[in-house]
């Protein structure tokens, strides 16, 4: 399938303690959306998308609405971004992206992720050349040249379009993404199952890791970066076995 869709980490929670972060990170997220662009959806689209996102990942409606009305109140925690780099198990490349309220913190737990999994932390802008920032929609299809000129013809900058296994993923510069999405939405029909639907970064190459005691370690690596509570988002070129 595509790349993005391959690597993408599912973030449906099986257990409470994961249904406990899931709800933090997503509250963190529209929290930051609702304080910095205004708090009606309909006016901030960055807060919209967010709202979306959680929503299709089953995070309940308290949870969003608190967050929204704790921007309301001022005050509140005031979070930044943080972006670590560095290399996994079996020599792939690997982007954390932080929400922090405390980067000595944070920094301490992903180092710690990194240094007790067999993987290596580097400075700003290690991998990150390797990725590219993009938008990315997937869903069922079996025509992806209609899908690219249709695109062309709304005149939307797309990267690619590609066909596997009967999905289309498209891929378009990150400023792209609300083109995209209303392009698309004129255009499919309306109970369209968007698979994915997300600005992530996409690797420009895979890793393959095969050998059984690396690809464990990676998903205990991948377990290590889950348990920091200020990770938001993993982004890797790994290509496990499946």
């Amino acid at each position: 399938m595509g790349r993005a869709y391959q690597n993408r980490k599912e973030s449906m929670a099986k257990t409470a303690g994961q249904k406990t972060r899931l709800y933090s990170r997503y509250g963190k997220e529209i929290y930051v959306c609702a304080k910095n662009g205004g708090f009606d959806p309909d006016g901030n689209l960055a807060l919209r998308q967010m709202i979306n996102k959680a929503k299709k990942d089953q995070v309940p409606a308290h949870v969003i609405e608190r967050a929204i009305d704790k921007a309301k109140g001022g005050g509140g925690e005031d979070y930044e971004t943080a972006r670590y780099e560095g290399f996994g198990p079996g020599g792939c490349m690997v982007i954390a992206d932080c929400l922090t309220d405390n980067g000595k913190r944070t920094f301490t737990e992903v180092r710690q992720a990194f240094v007790k999994n067999d993987a290596k932390l580097g400075g700003p802008g290690t991998v990150g050349h390797m990725f590219d920032h993009q938008a990315v929609f997937v869903f069922a299809g079996d025509d992806e040249d209609a899908i690219l000129e249709m695109l062309m013809m709304a005149d939307v900058d797309v990267t690619d379009v590609e066909l596997e296994d009967g999905m289309i993923s498209v891929y378009a510069p990150h400023t792209e993404f609300f083109k995209v999405k209303t392009a698309l939405a004129a255009e499919l029909p309306e109970d369209t199952d968007y698979v994915m639907e997300e600005i992530t970064f996409v690797p420009q190459t895979m890793t393959a890791i095969t050998d059984p005691e690396e690809v464990e370690q990676f998903e205990k690596f991948l377990a290590a970066l889950e348990d920091c509570d200020d990770v938001q988002n993993v982004y890797h070129n790994a290509e496990l076995p499946q």
